[in-house]
């Protein structure tokens, strides 16, 4: 069968997850900044809560594409940026309707602005970030892949992740602190340990990716690789 035409078993499953992990780390990003309490040198090490998941999204990619190819990975990038759209959109048209008068009461659209308001600059600088982040690692892992021949797969992994999330928590960070999402004051610390976390995160699940993408290659009998691949983000056919 065409590898272009055929249909795949998980393939939808792993991209409703995909969608979904990015959407629930958007709104953690909004709701709160943790502290550790502890120092790396004389930065503090904080992180928006969306940290604590967004992580996940990037294995996802990794598998799609190892998997996949870049191509169909392309088309679930693309579906998690139209959600992070209609998120956007959604949560913003909320907030401007009016409230009623027993919520007004218990909560209120302080409480409402405190916690949610800023996710509409968020998604801005998540979608911009994301964009760019996200199709950065698939491009280098898909073509690690071939350069590789398909060995050393924690290469790939890994190497894929030092760039796309490098790119993407420098772009968010900045997006969002211009926005006025995040205060000025702690931007560096976020960037120093979003990076670092989000980075060990994925390296320390590297044998779970491992067992994941051997399941899928197995149960889809696929293995991708993109040789002659058209690496333009902006088309969406496979």
């Amino acid at each position: 069968m065409n590898t272009e035409t055929r249909t795949y078993r998980y393939y939808d499953l792993v991209m409703a997850l995909f969608v979904t992990v990015l959407l629930i780390s958007n709104l953690l990003s909004s709701a709160k900044i943790v502290d550790l309490r502890v120092s790396l040198g004389p930065i503090p090490l904080a992180f928006d809560a969306g940290t604590l998941v967004f992580p996940i999204s990037y294995i996802f990619g990794d598998v799609l594409t190892e998997v996949y190819g870049y191509k169909r990975s392309r088309r679930v990038i693309w579906a998690g940026f139209g959600a992070n759209v209609l998120l956007g959109l959604f949560v913003w048209l909320a907030g401007v309707l009016p409230g009623e008068a027993e919520w007004q009461s218990y909560a209120g659209q302080e409480a409402y602005d405190a916690i949610l308001g800023g996710v509409s600059g968020l998604i801005v600088a998540s979608l911009v970030a994301y964009f760019l982040g996200e199709f950065s690692n698939s491009y280098v892992l898909a073509k690690m892949k071939v350069w590789t021949e398909g060995r050393w797969l924690w290469t790939r992994t890994i190497g894929s992740t030092l760039v796309g999330e490098g790119v993407d928590t420098v772009t968010f960070m900045l997006i969002a602190t211009a926005l006025g999402v995040f205060p000025p004051q702690i931007i560096v610390s976020l960037i120093v340990t979003n990076y670092i976390l989000k980075v060990g995160f994925e390296a320390s699940l590297t044998p779970l990716t491992y067992q994941v993408v051997n399941v899928l290659k197995a149960a889809e009998n696929e293995d991708y690789f993109d040789r002659h691949t058209d690496f333009n983000p902006f088309q969406l056919g496979v």
